[in-house]
């Protein structure tokens, strides 16, 4: 994973290379246009991070905002965290159905959407994804999630 030690998102998007930067800016321009009010775009964990803020989620376990979706260039791709279809198996099916149905080839993990291009994704899925669950609607799925024990 390649950690950016930038720490604004004008200056990440600065330090990318031309053809990540472009990619990068035409998912972001997706996830800001569908996402649902009352998020707030920080930059944070080396990414573009969209979060909610703690006065919608309440305390957290560690004290930050819940990060909703993260947008990022890694060392060998460009990565979109869609949190929200980690916490909804019913949203996370309906994803990769109109990803096949768009002849998409997915190459993602539990909530990490790996890309080489922004064309390599379904651009629509993504703003169906990122309109798909209010702020509150995600701190509710976090606070009801089960806990991992040792």
């Amino acid at each position: 994973m390649r950690v950016s030690d930038q720490t604004s998102i004008n200056d990440y998007l600065a330090d990318q290379p031309p053809e990540r930067r472009a990619a990068i800016e035409a998912v972001r321009k997706v996830v800001l246009a569908h996402l649902p009010g009352g998020y707030e775009e920080n930059f944070n964990w080396g990414m573009i991070s969209y979060e909610v803020p703690l006065a919608i989620s309440g305390k957290t376990y560690n004290g930050k905002p819940l990060m909703y979706a993260a947008l990022g260039s890694q060392k060998n791709h460009m990565a979109l965290y869609l949190c929200g279809l980690y916490a909804d198996e019913a949203l996370m099916t309906r994803f990769k159905e109109k990803c096949q149905a768009a002849g998409k080839k997915l190459d993602m993990g539990k909530a990490c959407l790996r890309f080489k291009s922004a064309e390599a994704l379904d651009l629509d899925a993504v703003g169906e994804a990122i309109a798909s669950v209010t702020p509150e609607a995600f701190a509710e799925l976090a606070r009801n999630a089960p806990r991992k024990t040792r």
